[in-house]
């Protein structure tokens, strides 16, 4: 597997787990699958010293100056005072050129006044932090600004809400290039939620359930992933692991924090969101193609999980 270079812009006043984070999956992504999948870069307007907000320095890479060719990944971190200062003319002209060159691009929190400002977001979805989505809204009027999302994707173009979102956005990416059981392993070794708590549905890749512990659950989850369309019923899952369906039951709600039933809708109402919004599969076959009896059992889960048909969905997030 070729090695899939990541830039991530830094400039001066960055924060700094915007940086941090994304690399820190990436990194863990090549653990986790044996492979260097990821070679990182921090990229700045010059190799001196960045001191990022909290007053901490990082030493760039390599400068704009050093050229683009390479870089198959994109991301622009944020500055918590970015919508006060002046973007210098020549980082925009340098992410322009760069972006048009990567196989896809983005931002982490408010990097997205970086792509805006270039112009690289008009007619685009996309979303920044929550404190700054007004005044990003008031400057960039033709940017269809999603100020609710933790991540979004359209087409090739990648943006985060703020800061620790930007883990949820590089979780994402992993999944898309090595699937979701890497992903899956990735933030389990982080510590991460694979789906975060609050009032507002989630629309990451990221999951409820947390990866288990003890080896057979972690097994059941392991083949619920890649079994989809499979018999996922309690007492099928329990004799693989060759456990009684009562003891399976208890350890899975135990480590897992949901019982084996709602994991597997959950992975398969997951699995067909991502479809929904990635392809042009019609919804039927995906409906089969998950593990739903029909069409009209998989619009009535998605309807209760996401708030939304699987139609509607795709014509508001389809990319």
């Amino acid at each position: 597997m070729a090695v899939h270079k990541v830039a991530i812009v830094a400039m001066q006043g960055v924060q700094l787990l915007d940086v941090i984070g994304p690399s820190d999956v990436f990194a863990e992504a090549n653990r986790q699958s044996g492979t260097d999948h990821y070679s990182v870069e921090v990229v700045s307007a010059s190799t001196a010293p960045v001191r990022g907000s909290s007053g901490l320095t990082l030493l760039p890479d390599r400068a704009m100056d050093d050229g683009i060719a390479d870089i198959d990944t994109l991301l622009v971190a944020g500055d918590p005072l970015i919508h006060e200062r002046p973007l210098p003319i020549s980082l925009l002209t340098w992410v322009k050129d760069a972006s048009a060159r990567a196989s896809r691009f983005g931002s982490v929190c408010s990097g997205a006044f970086v792509l805006g400002e270039a112009g690289l977001l008009n007619g685009r979805r996309a979303t920044t932090h929550w404190s700054q989505a007004a005044e990003f809204g008031k400057r960039f009027p033709e940017v269809k600004l999603e100020p609710n999302r933790i991540f979004t994707k359209d087409g090739n173009v990648w943006t985060s809400a703020g800061v620790t979102a930007g883990i949820d956005l590089a979780l994402a990416i992993v999944e898309k290039d090595l699937g979701l059981h890497i992903a899956l392993k990735v933030a389990r070794e982080l510590v991460v939620f694979l789906k975060r708590p609050g009032g507002q549905t989630q629309f990451s890749t990221l999951l409820a359930g947390q990866l288990a512990q003890k080896t057979p659950i972690r097994a059941a989850q392991d083949y619920i992933a890649d079994n989809l369309s499979a018999d996922l019923g309690v007492g099928a899952i329990a004799r693989r692991t060759g456990m009684s369906e009562r003891n399976f039951s208890r350890q899975f709600k135990q480590e897992v924090g949901m019982t084996p039933a709602d994991y597997v809708e959950s992975m398969r109402l997951e699995a067909g969101r991502r479809l929904a919004e990635d392809t042009s599969i019609p919804l039927k076959k995906i409906a089969t193609d998950i593990g739903f009896h029909d069409d009209i059992a998989f619009r009535r889960s998605f309807v209760r999980r996401f708030g939304t048909s699987p139609a509607a969905y795709r014509k508001s997030f389809g990319s």
